[in-house]
């Protein structure tokens, strides 16, 4: 086998063009036969007995061509590969054979090729970064939330007032009739909580247990069709009035709710969270613009072939993630009204970006030439271990060395992006409050 042509086409695939010599070709054809010959029926045999040539005579000379074809067609691809030295991805096609009068075959495979990259100024990328800033607001306002979490819930004989609950039994009403879905008994609705359709909560207010009344509303246009800015009455009947009692913010309250044995110790880890958490907000951010500024400097064409191959993994991880929460993709496609065909095309954008993402790793990588020694690579073992819970020769049978080198390669690369990447500091817009003037 040798290749005869190779030509390439847009979007970074080729046609390669591989001849097959008579004997190979031969040798295919005789093992379709063998393959095929227990199919086939001839008059004055037993079932699979009959000779090639009788079978060629009546179904036609080229009767295993196709099958033949088939079978040698990976070798001769594997083999003009190997010959043009060639980096491809995705499934390789067929566009075209033929088989000569001499009994050789020549196949056109329409190949699509790795991405040759062009990248610079991948160091001292500069991109915005969020400034950590926690002010008494913040940390009064998450105590806040703790003491709702750990609020009591207490029947009151009184009117039913905003942040109150209450428990009510209702029907709702379109034009004299009752609508699916509008019936409910025992439900404790939280006024001002904005959980019902808009009005509803506020005719509530004033209220008493034992109280009925009715409450009239007009469904939000973004509301299911059959009910979409039509007017609806609900009878409604208030079963109970229950109020919050927030706990006392003091040390009692501290030692409840955390390991602290002072309010304001507790006040002083809340601060420290919430910074700890805008730190990684904040840098988190920071990464996504960097790389995402990394991804606009990198040059490459990319195939179909490859982004369609990116995509098959997208759906497969979504699907397992889906199975994990126990739904099947088909629910997901039908509660969203879509199908595979329109997810894949949403996805296509952020396929194309984490494909650049990738190749820019992979280019900085062969660029630095970053050194990792045995040590290293014993070391990584150890890390996957630990985190799969797994020993360290388990994972060694599970993934090659090659591999782990390459997967250190490519980490290093990234953190010499983010390592050499530079905080753009934001300048101050006027009557905008400094960090602190904005604590006190």
């Amino acid at each position: 086998m040798n290749v005869k042509e190779f030509e390439k086409k847009e979007k970074n695939t080729a046609e390669l063009t591989v001849l097959v010599d008579a004997g190979e070709f031969e040798a295919a054809v005789q093992r379709a036969y063998l393959k095929d010959r227990n199919r086939i029926q001839i008059p004055g045999f037993r079932k699979g007995k009959a000779p090639r040539k009788m079978i060629e005579s009546i179904y036609g000379a080229g009767v295993f061509y196709e099958d033949a074809v088939e079978a040698v067609a990976p070798e001769a691809l594997d083999a003009g590969i190997r010959e043009k030295e060639l980096e491809t991805v995705g499934r390789p096609s067929i566009v075209d054979f033929n088989i000569g009068d001499d009994k050789t075959l020549t196949l056109k495979f329409l190949v699509s090729l790795y991405p040759e990259v062009k990248l610079e100024g991948y160091k001292g990328i500069a991109a915005p970064k969020m400034a950590v800033r926690v002010t008494k607001k913040d940390v009064d306002r998450e105590i806040e939330r703790v003491r709702e979490r750990n609020a009591r819930i207490e029947a009151v004989e009184r009117k039913a007032g905003n942040g109150d609950i209450v428990n009510i039994d209702f029907e709702g009403f379109v034009d004299g009739k009752a609508f699916d879905g509008g019936k409910g008994e025992g439900h404790d609705l939280e006024l001002g909580s904005g959980t019902f359709i808009p009005g509803f909560e506020e005719q509530l207010v004033g209220k008493s247990a034992g109280e009925d009344c009715e409450v009239n509303v007009t469904f939000p246009e973004a509301y299911t069709p059959e009910l979409a800015k039509k007017d609806a009455t609900f009878k409604v009947h208030v079963n109970e009035v229950k109020a919050k009692e927030l706990p006392a913010l003091d040390d009692e309250f501290a030692k409840d709710v955390s390991e602290f044995d002072t309010l304001d110790e507790y006040t002083a880890s809340v601060k420290e969270e919430l910074s700890a958490h805008k730190r990684e907000e904040a840098q988190k951010g920071f990464e996504e613009v960097v790389f995402s500024r990394l991804t606009d400097k990198v040059e490459a064409e990319i195939p179909d072939a490859m982004v369609e191959e990116h995509l098959d993994q997208m759906i497969s991880n979504f699907r397992y993630n889906l199975a994990q929460q126990g739904m099947q993709l088909e629910q997901y496609f039908s509660m969203m009204g879509m199908d595979v065909a329109a997810f894949r095309n949403d996805m296509r954008s952020t396929a194309e970006k984490q494909i650049k993402l990738d190749l820019a790793f992979e280019h900085i990588a062969k660029v630095e030439d970053f050194p990792v020694s045995d040590e290293d690579v014993e070391q990584e073992y150890q890390r996957l271990a630990d985190e799969y819970h797994m020993k360290a020769e388990e994972v060694k049978r599970a993934v090659t060395a090659d591999s782990v080198k390459t997967g250190l390669k490519l980490e290093r690369a990234r953190k010499l992006v983010l390592d050499t990447a530079v905080a753009e500091k934001k300048e101050k817009k006027a009557g905008e409050k400094s960090e602190t003037e904005a604590e006190e």
